[in-house]
């Protein structure tokens, strides 16, 4: 930061700035601020920002929304490139099967403004792109899309289609900033579908006059990969054919060319190795994802991440109230960040009275949510106060086990009966995905075949972003079980633990950055052990829940572990800190 406490960077006028640039590294910091025409960019596949009339398919896409908010909040200039997808695909559930609805959507109606066209080169032809824009007060969203793009993640993963769409991001995205008259203070990009976005970066510093390891070196010094997965292995391939059609029309530099196709072996690319090479900065979302996530460069080394832990925005996520109350006992700041005291403060003024009233207000309410979301029965559910309410929240993916509750019915049953507690599931299976909406059938079968579970689980399709709110409102427990090891950070936890639910989890992704005695924790040598303690957690969780000091003794453990983690004033923070050190 200046004196003034503006995050630095060095803009690179022109080719004689390239000293200046190289003095610039060698003091470990960049030489000017970020500005408004010089804004942080951060660019994603998926945007999920409902209140601006775009659905993504999941918690890269809620990210990327909560990062904005943040930004602006935060008053550091930003601006998001996604596309804009002309469709979205609703679930809905009939006779115990999942089916896609598609539904167009025009982006007129929620605030953007066409600002003009842009063209790439794909398969020997023009393909012109709309570029679209939302303004806020420091931030702003820029899109790109055209009538045929299709929807998110439409096609296989390898698919022409796929490429296309990444390409066209990367691409159009990087004309449509010099459209606007914006040259990228950092470029940001999420996961390896935005790679392009940093080529064509590279590619206009050459044609611009740089030498093309000028240009390499320079674009690597302002670029962060962001990783979210864990497996280089379950990444897709794009074949060298493929890129003839979709990528090499697009570059102007033979040199590029060459450093790209040296990149493929047996004829094939795995983005991420073409993305390590491009970004000198790299960044995990989970102190546990940086030490377990096995991706290497092409000379096979070991990839080294920079822990920043993925955070939500609390004035989205959070019931007003309990934000309220954090703030006015300052617990955290007009920013959301924890304050020196916190720990002290929490002590003091989170009582049991105060968090059965607080989720009093929370489960009023996801009632009046909840009457637009019908069970898989088409039954509207609504819950009293007294109604203990199990919830499981998150996307339908196999990792994530949303159906190791439902290994043992009977001892579920023996759970939820003696205290006629309720089980709510809701989460999207990707479409293509038949393994998991197998199991989805599998588990709503199960469930109708046991009178009392017929009543008291509930399984709500389509999940969106308002139906995750009032579930992390007005729930009491949050279940969150994925396999160990295998997820990378989630954000779903967070919601429910600052809304005050008690957390019942495995120690995994974000969850490992505390103690595992901070929640109500799972675990075992083996998925049978696991499923036991499983079970004595939702048993502890509606035990405390009627015992004021075990209450209070739990959500404050897990408040005190975890605010600064759930912050995510604190992970844009951590990002300009690690982006722009002093």
């Amino acid at each position: 930061m200046d004196e003034d406490g503006q995050y630095l960077y060095h803009p690179l006028e022109n080719i004689e700035d390239v000293d200046l640039f190289y003095e610039a590294v060698e003091r470990n910091h960049l030489t000017k601020a970020i500005s408004p025409e010089r804004p942080y960019t951060y660019w994603t596949i998926e945007l999920y920002d409902q209140k601006n009339g775009i659905r993504g398919g999941g918690g890269l896409g809620v990210l990327a929304a909560d990062t904005r908010r943040i930004a602006e909040k935060m008053d550091v200039p930003f601006a998001l490139i996604t596309p804009f997808y002309p469709y979205e695909t609703h679930q809905v559930v009939e006779n115990g099967l999942m089916r896609d609805e598609h539904i167009s959507v025009d982006y007129k109606k929620f605030g953007f403004n066409f600002v003009d066209t842009v063209n790439i080169k794909c398969c020997g032809n023009l393909c012109r792109l709309d570029v679209i824009e939302k303004r806020f007060k420091n931030t702003r969203i820029i899109a790109i899309t055209e009538p045929n793009f299709g929807e998110l993640y439409s096609g296989m993963s390898g698919s022409d289609h796929r490429l296309y769409q990444e390409v066209a991001l990367g691409f159009g995205g990087y004309a449509a900033l010099k459209l606007l008259g914006l040259k990228p203070a950092i470029m940001q990009l999420n996961e390896v579908a935005t790679f392009f976005a940093a080529l064509a970066r590279l590619d206009e510093l050459v044609k611009n006059g740089m030498d093309f390891y000028e240009a390499v070196v320079y674009t690597r010094k302002h670029t962060l990969y962001t990783n979210h997965t864990l497996v280089q292995a379950a990444e897709a391939e794009f074949s060298y054919d493929q890129f003839e059609k979709y990528v090499f029309p697009n570059l102007y530099s033979p040199a590029l060319k060459k450093w790209l196709s040296d990149k493929f072996t047996d004829g094939h690319i795995k983005l991420s190795s073409a993305t390590i090479e491009i970004a000198e900065l790299r960044s995990g979302v989970s102190k546990l994802h940086t030490r377990v996530a096995n991706y290497r460069d092409i000379a096979g080394e070991r990839i080294k991440f920079k822990p920043i832990t993925n955070g939500i925005d609390m004035d989205n996520w959070v019931l007003p109230e309990i934000l309220e109350f954090y703030k006015k006992s300052e617990i955290i700041d007009e920013i959301n960040l924890p304050t020196g005291s916190y720990i002290e403060k929490l002590d003091k003024n989170l009582t049991a009275d105060v968090v059965h009233e607080l989720k009093s207000t929370g489960r009023k309410v996801m009632n009046e949510i909840l009457k637009k979301y019908p069970d898989h029965n088409g039954k509207i559910l609504h819950f009293g106060d007294d109604d203990f309410i199990f919830c499981f929240k998150r996307r339908f993916v196999d990792y994530k086990r949303p159906d190791l509750p439902f290994r043992d019915l009977q001892r579920l049953r023996n759970v939820l009966e003696p205290r006629n507690a309720h089980y709510i599931l809701s989460g999207r299976v990707h479409t293509g995905d038949e393994v998991m909406n197998q199991k989805l059938q599998k588990l709503l079968e199960a469930i109708k075949s046991d009178d009392y579970l017929n009543g008291h689980v509930h399984y709500i399709p389509d999940y969106n972003e308002e139906l995750a709110y009032g579930l992390s409102v007005g729930s009491n427990a949050a279940i969150n079980v994925p396999i160990v090891g295998l997820e990378a950070c989630g954000t779903s936890w967070m919601k429910d633990m600052a809304n005050l639910n008690f957390l019942i989890s495995t120690h995994d992704g974000g969850v490992a950055d505390a103690s595992l005695n901070s929640y109500l924790n799972i675990s075992g040598d083996n998925e049978s052990e696991e499923l036991n303690m499983l079970y004595q957690r939702m048993e502890e969780a509606l035990a405390a829940n009627q015992n004021d000091f075990d209450l209070e003794t739990i959500i404050k453990q897990q408040l005190a572990a975890y605010l600064p983690v759930i912050s995510g004033s604190r992970m844009l923070k951590d990002y300009l800190d690690y982006l722009f050190p002093a």
